[in-house]
This record gives structure tokens, sequence and C-alpha cells, in this order.
């Protein structure tokens, strides 16, 4: 059973969720009013509609309330304002109550009954004498909801090593995982320094070329393996993937550049050899 349905985003790079279009004229640019597991908030339709088979939904689907009106988006610029005052008391709130935690952002549902409180902290922070102060500073309900490194460096932005506008500021709505296998499947260096975001997670980048790097092993030679080549059996001691250039060194002394299609290789890697043996790295993972 086919359902057509709007998908719709809360934020610029936020992850996009299926929603009922509940017999509207919603197209895309249209600004709307839902109800999630956080309450009634404002979305926007980034789509035209779809639709979807039953098989492919990953929870029921829930309907759009309206579209937004004129007291909806009054109301959530209000909000957006009013968030502004919001972070700098709570900030006051952290340093008072001594808590070790970084403020990222904050957001009242539309209609104001919570206000969400989102921080990075390097472990679990006891924070309930701050929800105390919050709930008597303004008067609602109040949750806080501590996120990863990866998600408090989309909040608060900057440069990547690459020179550019970090990833996750610009393009990436959604966090794909990152390990170190991958950093290895590339050659890449494995110093921590090397191969970390801003974040200090493994940069988002390295997930981008992983497929192509396990298509080039399973076509190039093994480094140390043997090949044969024009001038007899060789010992390869370089592999370029992106070139398809390998070094060989000769057993009598000696050695040579070859495109990959002048070698002759029955040696093949596959994933399951790339073992990195590189425990003190997994907190770069996610």
């Amino acid at each position: 059973m086919a359902y057509q349905v709007a998908l719709i985003q809360f934020d610029k790079l936020g992850k996009k969720y299926h929603f009922d279009f509940n017999h509207l004229p919603v197209k895309k640019g249209d600004s709307v009013v839902v109800e999630t597991i956080r309450g009634v908030e404002m979305g926007f339709v980034v789509s035209d509609l779809l639709e979807i088979e039953e098989t492919d939904l990953v929870s029921p689907l829930k309907p759009i309330l309206r579209i937004a009106t004129e007291e909806d988006l009054r109301m959530y610029e209000e909000n957006k304002f009013s968030e502004i005052r919001v972070m700098e008391k709570t900030s006051e709130l952290v340093k008072l109550n001594k808590l070790e935690m970084k403020l990222l952002n904050c957001e009242f549902t539309l209609d104001r009954s919570k206000l969400i409180i989102y921080f990075n902290a390097e472990g679990r922070v006891d924070f309930r004498e701050l929800v105390k102060d919050l709930a008597t500073e303004f008067h609602l309900r109040i949750e806080l909801r501590q996120v990863g490194a990866r998600d408090g460096a989309r909040v608060l932005g900057g440069i990547g090593p690459c020179g550019y506008l970090t990833c996750c500021t610009t393009f990436l709505g959604e966090f794909q995982p990152v390990s170190i296998k991958m950093a290895k499947n590339q050659n890449l260096s494995l110093n921590p320094s090397n191969i970390s975001g801003l974040c200090g997670k493994l940069l988002c980048c390295i997930n981008y070329e992983d497929e192509a790097y396990k298509q080039y092993r399973k076509e190039l030679p093994k480094k140390d393996s043997f090949v044969t080549t024009k001038e007899g059996r060789a010992k390869v001691s370089q592999v370029n993937f992106l070139t398809q250039i390998v070094k060989v060194d000769y057993e009598n002394g000696g050695s040579a550049f070859y495109h990959v299609s002048d070698l002759k290789f029955k040696q093949k890697a596959t994933e399951e050899e790339l073992d990195t043996n590189g425990h003190d790295l997994k907190d770069l993972e996610e």
C-alpha cells in the first residue's frame, strides 16, 4: 500500500521526516504546523508530495495539523528572538551551578509548552538543580538534551583542515558512521591530529570516498605481494590508488613504476584484511 506524504525539515540541515499531508494543499516551500514527540512545532516542506510504500515507513505517519497561519509565523519568530535571552540566562545559571557543560542552542515548541536546551559535555552531567532554576526563571517545562560532539560542531561551525567551512554546517544533513578501518583503507595517517575534525571525531569526509577505495583494493595488488611484470617477478612496494600506478622492486635489485593494467597478479585485498589494531583510536569513532 502506498501513501502520499510530505517531506518536512525543522531546520536548514536537519533530518527530513515523512508526514501525512492530511489532504491539505501543501507544496514545496510551505510552512506547516505538526505534532512531534517534542510537541507542536513549525516545519518546512522541502519537496512536492511523494509516494512511499508502507514497508518503507519506520514509524506510523503523523498528520500535518495545518498550514502555518500568520499567528503561527509570528509566534515562531517571537520564539526565535526569545531564544537569545534564554541562552544568556542559561549560561549564567550553568556558571552558578558550576557545571562542566557547553551550551549549544535552545528552542521553544511553537506553543511554548516546552523549552529544549541542547548541550555538549565530556561525561554525564547532574543538571537537576539547573532544571529547577530554569523552570523557576521561565515558568514552563524544561528539557535538557545532551548531544554528541558532531552535533556540537554543527551548531558552532568553523573551518575544516581543508580550508572550507565544515561540511556539517553547509550541506551534510545526516551524519554517517566513520571508522578507523575507512582511514586505513585509504592509506591515511592514523595520527589523530591528521584525521580528526573540529569536533574531535573522525573527519566526515573520510566516508565520502570509502566505496571507491574498496573497489580499488579489489582491482590493485596488495603492498608486499608479488606480481609479474615484463621484466619478470617483482614485489609491490607502493600503490597509488588514484592513478593506479604501482611501484615494484625486482628481486635482483632496482625498481620501476607500472600501471596496474601492465601487471599480472592474483592477490587481492579484502576488507577483512584491514585490521588496524588501533584500539587506542576507537574513541575517535562515533
